[in-house]
């Protein structure tokens, strides 16, 4: 595998713009220019999926940093103490977003044209 810098955005479905700031982070290696152009390979692909997988369960970019590191040295103790972690603040925010369905639910019902006095929705977010 020999592809561009857009071509490797591409692989990933992010911009080239994202890439740069990977790199930036020091999440991706950027390549030694092979004539004039920067050339990524298998190993860059692989490491450009795992952020992107890492980023879509929810784990920050310094967290995926610590298991980028992990995954050199096959740490899996830390690595499923993070998941855990992870899907306990996956479960809090699950609770939390099922709770401002519920209160938006009641408030959407409770709304309706014919009521006399003013929408419960206005009135509860503007208190």
């Amino acid at each position: 595998m020999n592809l561009t810098i857009k071509q490797f955005a591409d692989t990933a479905e992010v911009s080239v713009e994202t890439i740069r700031f990977y790199q930036r982070k020091n999440l991706l290696n950027t390549p030694q220019p092979q004539t004039g152009i920067r050339r990524y390979d298998e190993e860059a692909v692989k490491r450009l999926r795992f952020i992107r997988s890492a980023q879509r369960t929810g784990f920050t970019l310094e967290e995926i940093r610590k298991l980028i590191e992990l995954d050199t040295c096959q740490d899996r103790a830390q690595a499923r103490e993070m998941a855990y972690r992870r899907l306990h603040a996956l479960d809090r925010q699950i609770a939390e977003m099922n709770e401002a369905r519920k209160m938006l639910l009641t408030l959407a019902e409770r709304c309706t044209h014919e009521a006399p006095r003013a929408c419960p929705i206005l009135q509860a977010f503007g208190h």
